[in-house]
């Protein structure tokens, strides 16, 4: 019986056994494969073959972390061969693939990686930044602390590129403080690397002596290093310039002589030609200098420099040259060379040496041409002003992001705490869950309650709205009838009746012929009376008269006014289509423009017309009277009511006028879309 249960086990165990046994084949072959991927020996194309061999066979395992590290690696060759747009689009893949695997250090090298090409490849320090602060996070959670201070120091890098001179400095200290508290092996060159900007971004805050003790720190760390004699040299360099900032002349003409005496300077000869720029206008500052020996090292810098085609070092010795023959009073061959800055300041660009060179070509040109640079100058001087304020703005708003670093490295440090209480926790997510969803529910039945809630407060306000209009329009209309009332007849009325009393105790045919005069003016009142009383009345409901009425209207008042006039309109108009409200508001306008026209135009004639275009009632009323500025934008109390008529009923209403040359009034309005 145990012999059959060993039997029937071993049939089973056999599959697995192989699939093990060929897992571990196939990651034998996955590291060997990585290993000839990144080995110089090899020529390009071979190393790019065998990473995408190892990618393949990874992917055969069906082990996604093993995928991914060949994936990895293989961007770490097309970055080590030049291929940074294939590097690029692999790591951006990758960083992908990690977070959906929640590989924290995988995003951390990933993101540095990225951070590396976007600052120093591809000369993008935003985005650099972005990728570097990334992994910082990663870094820092993780406990990485050689990466952390790596990060940092680049994050310092690009601050100190950007002239973010204080946010660079307290980067690259806490980076600093890092590797002080580490074991040096290892971190020796980024070590260097952090002094040596400490000491570069010190000399540009102007904290000399901080400079200096961070340059000489950074020599004793570069004797440690392999290949480190070059570095200790250039920091030599960089406290010979520091000295003679600060006008230690005899300090930093010691330390260049010092740095001629170490045969490895010549290793590098654009480090030498820049030395040698940098010593020969040390002695020209020091004012006790020999002409011929400073102009002939200047001149070999700027050799050295065409020679090997180092447009920076030739920028260097250019100015220095510039200034030296401006001091020497040379106008000639100083204006050459500060033409020569100018144009790699420029083209290069450094804004440093561009603002240096405008300043003495204004110096040394007359008229529009030293002016031009003058202003050259200061425009260029305000541009980098915005441009560093800017910048210091932008890096702010990165630091608040880094603000939240403490929550998110405390959320990954309890990624353990919770794989213990998974269970606990995923029943609490379900409640969460049901709760918010719950929740959301009834925040959208109380939103929907609102929305409604507010469209009826809408189109209430629309009805009173509406209201207040047709009450506005009615309160005009009576103050209009009140006006002509008072103003008109009850004054002719009052001038009648004491004129009549005036006659009652005299008798003749004179008074006789007087009180004949004012009867027939008591005539004229009484029409107009019942002419006022007409146009309260006229029925607009029979739509066939309309024209008519119009017609009427408009030949009373131009008789009235003492007016010619013309008056076209259109028989296509079915005016029993078109509605009262907007018949009425027609009859008005045209009886406001009239009234208009008679008590503040002046004019002699009158044109109306109304016609159908398009869907559209088309009124115009012409005069050829007195005209008013419409740029003034005054209007009277006419032009408002017919502008209120107007939009009553969905129209829309222009005036065109000029001084002298008559008014022009257009009014469009929908034919057959207007509600009753």
């Amino acid at each position: 019986m145990k012999l059959k249960l060993l039997f029937i086990f071993s049939i089973f165990a056999i599959p697995f056994l192989t699939q093990s046994q060929e897992n571990n084949s196939l990651l034998d072959s996955v590291y060997i494969l990585r290993d000839l991927s990144v080995d110089n020996t090899l020529s390009k194309d071979m190393r790019i073959e065998y990473g995408k061999q190892a990618v393949e066979l990874s992917k055969r395992t069906k082990s996604d972390s093993t995928t991914l590290i060949s994936e990895r690696k293989l961007a770490f060759v097309y970055l080590l061969t030049g291929e940074y747009e294939l590097y690029e689009s692999n790591s951006l893949n990758n960083l992908e693939t990690a977070k959906k695997l929640n590989d924290s250090l995988g995003i951390a090298y990933i993101n540095a990686g990225l951070g590396y090409l976007n600052t120093y490849i591809n000369l993008n320090n935003e985005l650099g930044f972005k990728y570097y602060l990334d992994a910082l996070k990663y870094f820092d959670a993780l406990n990485k602390f050689s990466d952390k201070a790596n990060a940092l120091y680049n994050i310092a890098y690009i601050q100190d590129d950007e002239k973010d001179y204080l946010g660079s400095e307290q980067n690259a200290i806490s980076a600093l403080r890092i590797l002080d508290g580490l074991d040096l092996k290892g971190n020796d060159l980024l070590k260097y690397r952090i002094l040596n900007l400490l000491g570069l971004v010190s000399y540009k805050l102007e904290n000399f002596e901080e400079a200096i003790a961070f340059h000489n720190q950074a020599v004793k760390v570069a004797e440690n290093l392999d290949n480190g004699k070059q570095l200790a040299i250039e920091s030599l360099n960089n406290i010979a310039i520091t000295y003679r900032e600060k006008r230690e002349f005899d300090k930093a003409l010691e330390l260049f002589s010092e740095i001629f005496q170490n045969p490895q300077i010549k290793e590098d000869m654009s480090f030498y030609g820049l030395v040698l720029a940098n010593y020969a206008f040390t002695k020209f500052l020091s004012s006790n200098y020999d002409y011929y020996d400073v102009e002939k090292d200047l001149i070999k810098s700027l050799s050295i420099s065409e020679e090997i085609e180092d447009d920076y070092v030739k920028l260097v010795a250019s100015l220095d040259l510039a200034k030296f023959y401006e001091a020497n009073k040379i106008a000639d061959s100083s204006m050459k060379y500060a033409r020569q800055t100018y144009k790699i300041a420029k083209a290069i660009p450094r804004n440093d040496y561009y603002l240096e060179a405008m300043i003495i070509l204004a110096r040394l040109t007359d008229g529009e041409e030293s002016n031009s640079y003058l202003e050259q100058h200061i425009n260029l001087s305000d541009s980098l002003l915005g441009v560093e304020r800017a910048t210091r703005n932008k890096f702010a708003r990165i630091e608040y992001k880094t603000d939240e670093l403490e929550a998110e490295n405390e959320q990954i440090s309890k990624e353990n705490l919770y794989l213990l209480i998974l269970s606990i926790g995923l029943l609490l997510t379900a409640i969460i869950v049901y709760l918010v969803i719950s929740q959301r529910a009834k925040n959208r039945k109380l939103k929907l309650i609102q929305v409604q809630s507010k469209a009826n407060e809408d189109i209430y306000n629309l009805i009173r709205e509406q209201q207040d209009r047709v009450d506005e329009a009615r309160t005009t209309e009576k103050k209009r009838i009140s006006e002509e009332l008072h103003d008109g007849i009850l004054g002719r009325l009052f001038g009648t009746r004491l004129s009549l009393d005036s006659i009652n105790f005299k008798d003749g045919k004179d008074a006789m012929t007087t009180r004949a005069a004012y009867i027939s003016q008591l005539k004229t009142i009484e029409e107009d009376i019942r002419k006022i009383s007409h146009e309260l009345n006229t029925d607009f409901v029979a739509g066939a008269g309309f024209a008519d009425i119009v017609s009427e209207l408009i030949a009373n008042q131009t008789n009235a006014y003492n007016l010619e006039y013309e008056f076209d309109h259109d028989d296509e108009i079915d005016w029993e289509m078109v509605n009262n409200r907007v018949k009425i508001n027609i009859y008005r306008i045209i009886q406001e423009a009239m009234q208009n026209v008679y008590k503040h135009a002046n004019a002699k004639a009158i044109k109306i017309s109304i016609s159908l275009q398009k869907n559209v009632i088309c009124l115009d009323i012409i005069d050829d009277g007195d005209g008013f500025d419409t740029s003034k934008g005054k209007k009277g109390i006419g032009l408002k009511n017919m502008t209120s008529r107007v939009t009553a009923i969905d129209g829309k209403i222009e005036w065109s006028s000029q001084v002298g040359n008559g008014t022009v009034v257009n009014v469009r309005i929908p034919y057959l879309n207007q509600s009753t």
